[in-house]
C-alpha cells in the first residue's frame, strides 16, 4: 500500500490517540470512556472520506487502544510508514528563489520529510527567513525578515501558543518602484510548528495573504 496519510493528518491522528489515552486515564465512567473512544475513531476516519478497505483496516485499530499507551505508540509507529513525505529537492528550492545568490538551503538528507508540512530556515548570507510549502499541488516560496518577539503568542501557521517572531515579506507594489510589506507572527521553532499542524488552512491562508496583490 502506498503512503496516503498527509503529515498534518498524522499529527491529527497522534492528537486523537493522546486524547484517547488521557480520556481513559481520567474518566471512571464507562459511558464517558466509550464516548471518548467513539469521538476519536470518528474524527480519524472522517479525515479520509475516500479511503479504501486496505486503508481502513490500517486505521481501524485505534478502536483497540483504549488507555494503553504502548498500544497507542505501536499504532502510530505502524502509521508512520504510510505518511507522504514532503516532496522537495535542493534544485526545486533554488528555482523558487532565483534572485537569491548563494542560497544556503538546509541539508535535506538530515531532515525527516515525513514530519514537514513546510520547510523553513534562516539564510545567514542574506539574513532572511525562507519558507517553502505546497499549495494547490505547487511549491510556493516565501522570503522575508524575521524579528523575534521575545514572548509567546498565537502562531499564524499552526494556531498554537508558542514562542513567535514577526515574519515580514516584501512584495512589489502596483506602482513601479514601490513595495508592500505583509506578514504575521509565526513560530520561532519551525520543527515544533510542523508538529503542531493538524490542518493546512492557516498555512495556506498565510501564503495567500503574503502572495496576493
Amino acid at each position: 500500500m502506498k503512503p496516503f496519510i498527509e503529515v498534518y493528518q498524522y499529527n491529527f491522528i497522534k492528537m486523537q490517540v493522546q486524547n484517547l489515552i488521557n480520556g481513559y486515564a481520567t474518566a471512571n465512567d464507562e459511558d464517558v470512556k466509550h464516548a471518548v473512544k467513539s469521538m476519536a475513531v470518528e474524527r480519524v476516519l472522517h479525515l479520509f472520506p475516500s479511503m479504501n478497505e486496505e486503508q481502513k483496516l490500517l486505521l481501524q485499530p485505534i478502536e483497540t487502544i483504549n488507555g494503553d499507551k504502548e498500544k497507542g505508540e505501536a499504532y502510530l509507529t505502524q502509521l508512520i510508514s504510510y505518511v507522504v513525505p514532503f516532496n522537495i529537492t535542493e534544485q526545486s528550492i533554488k528555482k523558487l528563489f532565483p534572485k537569491v545568490k548563494k542560497l544556503k538551503a538546509p541539508a535535506l538528507d538530515k531532515i525527516d520529510l515525513r514530519e514537514l508540512s513546510y520547510l523553513s530556515w534562516i539564510d545567514l548570507n542574506t539574513n532572511k527567513k525562507f519558507i517553502v510549502t505546497r499549495k494547490d499541488n505547487k511549491l510556493v516560496g516565501l522570503q522575508g525578515s524575521f524579528q523575534l518577539a521575545n514572548q509567546k503568542g498565537i502562531c499564524a501557521i499552526c494556531n498554537h501558543h508558542e514562542e513567535v517572531g514577526l515574519f515580514l515579506a516584501k512584495e512589489k507594489g502596483n506602482v513601479q518602484g514601490t513595495f508592500t510589506k505583509r506578514g504575521n507572527y509565526i513560530c520561532v521553532d519551525s520543527e515544533k510548528c510542523n508538529q503542531n499542524i493538524t490542518s493546512l488552512d492557516k498555512l495556506h491562508g498565510l501564503v495567500e495573504r503574503l502572495t496576493s496583490r
